[in-house]
């Protein structure tokens, strides 16, 4: 009986589009997976029916999946900025970019699978990073090729990843708020279970350890999505009699939610209350008073993981790369000296 496509797939442990993109030395399949796949190939005595010189595709195009959720990642300026780097490079370098979304991670995952099975994608940009990921756990068993921005969860020696170093970034701010004198300072940030937001709590607390300053649980508040209308967690933080005198927030778009509780409550802001965010954008910008925030380069990221899938792809023996974009400060007038 002759050995067919599935045989090999079964031995190497991967789906049949992965064995067939190896047989046409698809260059969105990793090294890793390429060598398995062949070795499965010479075992089984698997003698593939085409030609690798006949199908290699005229466009390549990197596809760029945006964290699932109805609405929220269209409205995050982060997620903006970074769709916008990924195409400049992809632009300067004759390569296609597609936007790959969904409410949910099953959502997301279907669009993966018909894009992988009908070979249109050469190589995945995830936009985020988040703890126990079936999209990663997906690309990574199928042996394709993927970059991730933020943080790596899982396989991270085998994982190229872009990101910031959260945990100083967040240290600094928190430190500016030390320097101003504040001390009672609290922490918005969205859940832990993403990888920047978990980095940027513990960074927040880290500075405070360091000088000698105890944690205190009711002023950190962690939220599953922008926050519109219940915003009762934040009302009862700044209700408490001992109110905190400065709140760092992970990303500028909460920091947006938190002045308009203030402006709620009748809190003069930095007079009451100093604010320092994350991400520097638009918002940021737009706020009265503008929001002093950390400009963690959102454009660069985007940049920087389209080079490094492209350089992949055209190089696919490289290792798996790491790469730090700094950060910034920048000063608004949104945080003041604690009087």
């Amino acid at each position: 009986m002759a050995v067919t496509l599935k045989d090999v797939a079964t031995l190497a442990g991967v789906s049949p589009s992965t064995v067939s993109r190896v047989c046409k030395d698809h260059p969105s399949i990793s090294r890793e997976t390429k060598e398995k796949v062949r070795k499965a190939i010479e075992t089984l005595g698997y003698e593939p029916t085409f030609q690798a010189a006949d199908v290699e595709p005229k466009n390549k195009t990197i596809g760029i999946i945006l964290p699932p959720s109805p609405k929220e990642s269209f409205e995050n300026a982060f997620h903006l900025e970074i769709i916008r780097g990924v195409s400049q490079f992809c632009n300067q370098h004759n390569y296609m970019s597609t936007i790959i979304t969904g409410q949910d991670d099953t959502e997301i995952l279907n669009v993966i699978r018909n894009l992988v099975k009908s070979e249109q994608i050469d190589g995945f940009i995830i936009t985020y990073s988040k703890q126990n990921d079936p999209i990663v756990d997906y690309l990574y068993s199928e042996g394709l090729l993927y970059v991730v921005i933020g943080k790596v969860y899982h396989f991270v020696n085998q994982t190229i990843y872009v990101d910031n170093d959260n945990v100083l970034a967040t240290q600094e701010a928190t430190e500016y708020l030390l320097n101003l004198g504040h001390r009672n300072i609290a922490y918005l940030g969205s859940d832990s279970n993403f990888m920047f937001s978990s980095d940027r709590k513990s960074g927040y607390q880290l500075a405070l350890i360091n000088n000698g300053i105890s944690i205190d649980p009711d002023n950190i508040i962690e939220l599953p999505f922008i926050p519109e209308e219940d915003t009762k967690a934040v009302y009862n933080l700044l209700n408490r009699e001992n109110r905190p005198t400065a709140i760092l927030v992970s990303d500028d778009i909460f920091a947006v939610a938190l002045e308009r509780v203030c402006i709620e409550m009748g809190l003069s802001i930095p007079k009451d209350l100093s604010i320092i965010s994350f991400n520097n954008s638009l918002f940021a910008r737009l706020t009265s008073p503008r929001l002093t925030s950390i400009d963690i380069n959102s454009v660069q990221l985007g940049i920087e993981a389209a080079s490094q899938v492209i350089n992949h792809i055209e190089n696919p023996n490289l290792l798996a790369t790491k790469i730090i974009v700094p950060h910034k400060l920048i000063e608004r007038h949104s945080c003041a000296k604690l009087k």
